[in-house]
């Protein structure tokens, strides 16, 4: 296992859609392991594995609080099949656009298709932060971060903030 960094803008891979994944094999559980340790390194609840330079449609997440247990999760090619029409709004931050938090509004309740680590079929229904987490990850695999649910001067306000500090740490 290994910790892998973490892209930001403008990186254009954060921009393009995943690729499905073909087989479920060493390889990707070997990816997915990184990527949870990425994701608690960071820390963070979610993370997709284009975050980490691979265009895969591929995602982790754990939403546990401190005092829970874990709940690790990983879901390949997962994909939203029923939405309700209940929304909730939530203060969504981003380990591909640090420091950088805003309120977005998605659906309350969502299933999901999506391959286990097994490469067998499975479908679960998420809800509330569960629900928000895997639609901020899923957004992730069709190159849709979540400051583009927000204004165009909002979203290039923090674009610039993420942008600059990316240069500063590489000026380091």
């Amino acid at each position: 296992m290994a910790i892998r960094k973490i892209i930001t803008p403008p990186n254009p891979l954060l921009k393009k859609p995943s690729l499905l994944v073909e087989e479920v094999d060493g390889r990707i559980r070997a990816l997915v392991n990184d990527m949870f340790e990425t994701m608690y390194d960071a820390p963070g609840i979610g993370l997709a594995a284009v975050q980490v330079g691979e265009p895969l449609s591929v995602i982790v997440m754990d939403t546990a609080k401190e005092d829970e247990e874990p709940r690790p999760r990983a879901l390949i090619n997962p994909r939203i099949v029923w939405a309700a029409e209940e929304e909730r709004e939530y203060e969504e931050g981003c380990l591909s656009v640090p420091d950088i938090y805003d309120k977005v509004v998605r659906p309350a309740r969502v299933k999901v298709r999506y391959l286990d680590l097994d490469g067998q079929p499975r479908e679960e229904e998420f809800a509330d932060m569960d629900a928000t987490c895997v639609q901020h990850e899923i957004d992730h695999t069709k190159g849709i971060l979540f400051i583009d649910y927000l204004g165009r001067l909002k979203r290039e306000r923090y674009l610039k903030k993420v942008i600059k500090k990316a240069k500063q740490a590489q000026e380091a």
